[in-house]
């Protein structure tokens, strides 16, 4: 029988790095053989990058074999048809990602995407062997209005039954849109408070599907501040954006994810 508050101990450590609109072609290929040369010497913990769409192929080479792999920043709900500028989950497939972003709070804020829309995306991945990587997370002025806990249920809320439907991995990110780039984090308290309140919504779902999602934090986090953030008991990695831009700092934030036990 699942425990009611399942730990990180069940779960292997993930650290993604979004790279957005950075890093394309020989930029993006140098990056990404960094990140092979670190991910080579770490146990126990899965390592992820998301180049931008234009160097996805050839970072695909470049991490074939490696113990890295290749996620998409993003992708449209249908398989193909005339969508001018937008890439299917069978096309990322055919290129060699495995994962990909869903729902980020750029997405959200910059170009509007709904709940709804977040949803269709997340089975569309499903339907293509993709494991989603579902972002959530509040405003600033929904966090000093103290909606954060609603407005992060209701965002839950519109994928969860999509996800429990299926039996194939997914990771859920908490990524307070206060804190991205912003250099603010949340702190290790505040992080938890809200990464154990989705776990509770997953257990009332399905206590094995509770178990198995990995629930990640993202905003501003960096080397600094990692190991802290990832000893929060319901806390099993990152979504790491400008740290993930340095192999180095990239690097030494998935060593902390390695060698962090839960508390």
């Amino acid at each position: 029988m699942a425990s009611a508050q399942p730990t990180r101990r069940l779960r292997r450590p993930l650290i993604v790095g979004n790279w957005k609109m950075y890093k394309g072609g020989r930029a993006g290929i140098e990056l990404a053989e960094a990140c092979v040369g670190f991910a080579r010497d770490l146990r126990d913990v899965d390592v992820v990058v998301a180049p931008p769409y234009t160097a996805l192929a050839a970072v695909a080479e470049t991490l074939d074999g490696s113990p890295v792999s290749l996620s998409a920043q993003n992708l449209y709900p249908a398989s193909e048809g005339a969508f001018t500028g937008e890439v299917s989950g069978a096309m990322l497939e055919e290129c060699g990602c495995t994962w990909v972003i869903i729902g980020h709070s750029e997405r959200r804020q910059v170009f509007g995407e709904s709940n709804a829309l977040v949803a269709d995306k997340a089975a569309a991945a499903l339907r293509h062997n993709l494991v989603p990587i579902l972002c959530v997370g509040e405003t600033l002025k929904e966090r000093a209005s103290g909606e954060t806990l609603g407005i992060v249920e209701r965002q839950v809320e519109a994928f969860l039954d999509i996800i429990a439907q299926s039996t194939k991995p997914v990771a859920i990110a908490y990524e307070p849109v206060w804190a991205i780039g912003t250099g603010r984090t949340a702190g290790p308290s505040e992080a938890e408070e809200v990464h154990a309140a989705i776990r509770s919504w997953l257990f009332k779902k399905d206590p094995a599907l509770a178990d198995r999602t990995r629930i990640l934090y993202g905003g501003s986090v960096k080397p600094e501040n990692a190991s802290a953030l990832l000893a929060c008991p319901n806390v099993d990695g990152a979504l790491v954006g400008g740290a993930s831009l340095d192999a180095a700092s990239f690097g030494a934030i998935a060593s902390a994810a390695a060698v962090t036990p839960a508390t």
